[in-house]
């Protein structure tokens, strides 16, 4: 599965950016906005309708002391990029809430991430410029979605998490308050939808501390680089070395990939 957690994003939408703390808990679990900052020459507009959970300002200083202290190679890359943030990579990204997200994901699914950028551009000059909410989407001709270059299948599943969206079978607030893999659990009931899409969802929606994708091909390359391997590791290979990360492997993935491709 190739990446889109972590890899570089520079389009159109360079000018929308996420604010490390405009995305709020707002109690309205019920709304399919999020907080965006669209900074304007001097001007800067904050708009929130909604909230993916609060992010951090950088990465939280203990988790560094930890990573550093349980892997070497990681410590290597923590000390290689002292000002890296973990987050950037998001701000480069449309707005996005929790249904936005899986659309991200869902397209994502087997591409590139420059055909990805271009597939959501599509969708979004469909939708006003926007990405849809569950009920835009639910309202729209599958045929104009699948316009935007999706396909059937993704068409589909974009539908069904839609729908489970609008009649409560998923919400934020209720997947929020899940464990991981119950998160995983709920998300991948739904056709088209396997584990590498969920992961990708704890980590971007959720904001989850201890996410790992080795089904991710990037990361897999990024680790074979990293540690010098001769191959490029399994999925079991990945799992096994991430295991020193714990509880912060979201923390170390993200080093990984901006020591591979400069996030």
């Amino acid at each position: 599965m190739a990446s889109l957690w972590g890899m570089p994003l520079l389009t159109r939408w360079s000018t929308v950016t996420f604010h490390p703390r405009a995305i709020l808990r707002t109690g309205n679990t019920s709304c399919h906005r999020c907080a965006v900052v669209i900074e304007q020459a001097s001007r800067t507009a904050v708009e929130i309708e909604g909230g993916l959970g609060e992010r951090l300002e950088g990465p939280d200083a203990a988790a560094l002391a930890a990573l550093r202290k349980a892997d070497p190679v990681v410590a290597a890359l923590i000390d290689a990029n002292p000002d890296f943030d973990p987050d950037a990579w998001l701000r480069q990204l449309p707005v996005m809430d929790a249904f936005g997200v899986l659309v991200f994901q869902v397209i994502g699914q087997q591409l590139s991430v420059a055909v990805t950028r271009t597939m959501l551009a599509r969708l979004m000059d469909r939708f006003g410029g926007r990405l849809p909410t569950p009920e835009e989407l639910l309202a729209a001709d599958p045929e104009d979605v699948r316009a935007a270059g999706l396909s059937r299948r993704k068409v589909q599943t974009l539908r069904e998490l839609a729908e489970r969206f609008v009649n409560g079978q998923l919400s934020l607030a209720e997947l929020e308050r899940l464990p991981d893999e119950e998160v995983v659990a709920r998300l991948t009931e739904v056709p088209g939808v396997g584990r590498w899409t969920a992961e990708g969802f704890l980590a971007i929606a959720l904001h989850r501390d201890d996410v790992v994708l080795p089904g991710d091909l990037a990361l897999r390359k990024a680790i074979r680089r990293a540690y010098g391997l001769d191959h490029l590791p399994s999925q079991a290979e990945v799992v096994a070395i991430a295991e020193a990360w714990r509880p912060h492997r979201s923390l170390a993935v993200s080093y990984l990939f901006a020591s591979a491709y400069g996030t």
